[in-house]
């Protein structure tokens, strides 16, 4: 099965809505591919930014060819506001994971990118930026591949 490496730095967002009025905001972000629950990951929460968090934080997947080539696989990136009380949704970015993959190639393998944060379907206040990068396509025997599934049913980051 052919496969390559993806990695994702959430750099920062910007003019985010404020969805705390009393409190200051504290933002993170989950990350899933294809808005699968097991491919998410989370980012540290950002305790000093408010409305423009920064993360500077990586992220890595192991993604099949298929997943790159398809259109309708999407980068999912879900943003909240951490409380005692249950965090808050403030908003997210969908990316075509083909359209991601087709920009790191026209710009030499990576490239940095912001997004129009969306509030279901209609645009919300502010934009998420981050980097990414695709890896060179290798190719893993189906053995490596069982072991690699096993792997990622208990928490490793293989897809």
């Amino acid at each position: 099965m052919e496969c390559r490496k993806f990695e994702i730095t959430l750099i920062s967002a910007i003019d985010l809505e404020n969805v705390r009025r009393v409190c200051k905001m504290k933002v993170y972000a989950r990350t899933s591919l294809g808005n699968e629950p097991d491919t998410e990951k989370r980012s540290p929460v950002d305790r000093h930014g408010k409305t423009n968090p920064a993360w500077n934080y990586s992220m890595s997947y192991t993604i099949g060819e298929s997943t790159v080539q398809h259109h309708g696989t999407m980068l999912v990136i879900k943003l909240y506001c951490k409380r005692k009380l249950g965090d808050r949704y403030i908003g997210e970015v969908h990316a075509s994971m083909k359209e991601l993959y087709d920009i790191a190639c026209a710009c030499g393998g990576s490239a940095i990118w912001s997004f129009p944060v969306q509030r279901g379907s209609v645009k919300s206040q502010g934009a998420l930026k981050f980097s990414f990068r695709f890896g060179d396509k290798v190719c893993i025997d189906k053995l490596l591949l069982a072991e690699s599934i096993k792997a990622w049913s208990h928490g490793a980051d293989c897809l």
